[in-house]
């Protein structure tokens, strides 16, 4: 928190009335091209003031200094209806674009009227600016935070909310934590960031108010009709209003743009409503309709949100009512899931440099004690255990008493693969290589130059070897030669990425019978057909690094990931492929 000069906070009191006027600049490209239409709407009852209904109070503004968002300054409002009560928790409207947007949609006169007739809970309205950071004199220009804060993908500014705002306002009222308390809504910029927030954080979020959305290519928001196509569902509601008049700029078309997310989120089966107009970008419609638009939002409330039915993908692998099951946590990092001949399961922490088992009951136990930053573990044609030592730089294995055995020194290494004639290839991305070795010690250089080399398998038929780049956006196939050498090296698979970082975050990887690759990354576990195409992008099972994953159990049909601190198991429909076997042939792809 902090003191503000007077022309200081004349910027925050403005943030409104400078979105106002990008809206119009934009329009008034567009009107160039096209006549304006006239919007006409009648006033809903539930936005006019009605006798004998209590009304809250609207308390501000506070004045905030962010850390998340450094040096910005902004103002919120609170609103408190006349029903909170302190002893029970209430839920909360989250609103971009401050105390302008929200008496513009005349929202606490809806919030008073809905709340009263009980078609929505007790909701506390907070409403937010975005940020700005001060000019530093007064013959300087400010920097308006809007779009970066608002266009940009990625879990900034849901971070901004529960780490920042909602804990303040949190130290006056009773704000419930549960996802499906909190709704939260925006106009243009700010719906595309009342949507990102709940998309990064169905945790936190499940409630989405968008209205003339700016769903196109400023920040990347063009990119979500795809994404969420791609995604496994997640527990989410959204309400998309739109005019056939909105924007057409160098942007894209807003009107095309959410004609395109409806499009998308029917097809991934989410609880998705939808009213069109003809109007332009402005909030004509919106405010008419907003009342309804809150009464189907908290629709059927309290039952919870869940996700949706998922769509018929060409790559089917989701089992309905199958989630991600904890399997062992309390480590420090883990790491190199590898599958023996019974399907169980052996994954690494590597800060305590040890090896755990998973047995076929999901009993855990501790398999070696010492193996000093143990990383990718993969079993042999021999049954012994293969380990990346890199704490003293070797390759080494294990018998299935856990007696180490070093296969090579002077082997600095991040992950491995084995193939059933008993050779394999290790990854060393600190010297960008690529050695091909043999379980008698012998080793060759097949490969240098990738940014980060991580994560390495084999196609079902090991003709083909995939290393993941940790830095790029590409994995990259290569063919192998009788002799073990690597040719026409390409970079294949298209990584889908996040916002904050140019590399994917790319790490382990395995694949199943139909030659599907599944490459843990950044945005979940992403899974590739043969031409290297993401058909499908599987949710991570908690926030933290996603590192490597592996078939498992006695039918390989179960994924197991080391996520974070945590090991995470899930039933799919496909079965997995182990390396050391007998080559497989994948039947042939769908181009």
């Amino acid at each position: 928190m902090m003191r503000l000069h007077s022309w200081k906070l004349q910027l925050l009191d403005d943030s409104w009335l400078l979105a106002a006027i990008f809206v119009v600049v934009s329009f008034g490209q567009q009107a160039i091209a096209q006549k304006p239409v006239e919007e006409k709407y009648e006033v809903h009852p539930d936005s006019i003031i009605q006798e004998g209904v209590p009304q809250g109070e609207v308390k501000g503004p506070f004045e905030w200094s962010s850390k998340i968002f450094p040096g910005t300054i902004r103002n919120y409002w609170v609103y408190v209806p006349a029903q909170y009560n302190s002893n029970k928790p209430a839920c909360q409207l989250i609103v971009q674009d401050g105390l302008g947007r929200a008496k513009g949609w005349k929202l606490p006169t809806v919030m008073d009227n809905l709340i009263h007739k009980k078609q929505m809970p007790v909701t506390v309205g907070i409403f937010i600016s975005p940020g700005v950071v001060p000019a530093v004199h007064k013959n300087a220009v400010a920097r308006y935070n809007r779009s970066f804060e608002y266009d940009a993908l990625g879990d900034r500014y849901a971070r901004f909310l529960l780490e920042e705002i909602l804990p303040e306002v949190g130290k006056k009222y009773n704000l419930s934590s549960d996802p499906n308390d909190r709704a939260i809504a925006g106009s243009s910029s700010g719906a595309i960031c009342a949507f990102t927030a709940a998309w990064e954080r169905p945790d936190a979020f499940r409630r989405v108010l968008s209205t003339v959305g700016t769903y196109v290519g400023l920040r990347g928001g063009n990119e979500y009709p795809t994404l969420i196509r791609k995604t496994e569902n997640k527990p989410l509601r959204i309400f998309l209003q739109d005019g056939s008049n909105d924007l057409n700029i160098f942007g894209g078309s807003w009107w095309n743009a959410n004609l395109s997310m409806l499009s998308a989120l029917e097809f991934s089966g989410y609880d998705v409503h939808h009213v069109w107009g003809k109007g332009g970008h402005n909030a004509r419609q919106s405010t008419a309709i907003m009342p309804d638009a809150l009464k189907w939002l908290w629709q059927d409330y309290p039952q919870p949100i869940k996700p949706g039915t998922p769509p018929k993908r060409r790559t089917n692998l989701i089992i309905p009512g199958e989630d991600w099951k904890l399997v062992s946590e309390g480590h420090q990092f883990t790491e190199g899931p590898a599958v023996n001949s019974k399907g169980e399961v052996f994954f690494t922490d590597i800060p305590n440099g040890k090896i755990h088992k998973v047995n076929l009951e999901g009993n855990v136990s501790v398999f070696v004690k010492d193996s000093p930053g143990v990383n990718g573990l993969m079993f042999g044609p021999d049954g012994k255990l293969y380990a990346c030592q890199n704490g003293r730089k070797k390759i080494v294995r294990y018998d299935q008493a856990g007696h180490e055995e070093t296969v090579l020194l002077n082997a600095p290494s991040n992950d491995l693969v084995m193939l059933h004639n008993g050779t394999g290839y290790y990854t060393d991305p600190t010297n960008k290589k690529v050695f091909q070795f043999t379980a008698t010690g012998e080793r060759k250089l097949v490969d240098e130059g990738i940014e980060f080399p991580n994560g390495i398998i084999t196609s079902p038929d090991q003709t083909l070897l995939l290393i993941s780049d940790t830095r790029g956006r590409f994995t990259y196939s290569y063919q192998i030669q009788n002799n073990g050498d690597l040719a026409y090296k390409q970079a294949y698979g298209h990584v889908h990425l996040t916002d904050e970082k140019r590399g994917s975050d790319a790490d382990g990887a395995t694949v199943d019978t139909e030659g599907r690759t599944y490459l843990t990354t950044r945005l979940g576990l992403q899974v590739f057909d043969q031409p290297g195409r993401c058909h499908l992008i599987i949710s991570k099972p908690q926030n933290a690094w996603l590192s490597n994953v592996v078939f498992g159990g006695p039918n390989l049909d179960t994924l197991y990931v080391t996520c974070g601190d945590k090991v995470y198991s899930r039933k799919i429909n496909a079965k997995g492929v182990v390396p050391s076997r007998t080559p497989i042939k994948p039947p042939k792809p769908r181009l």
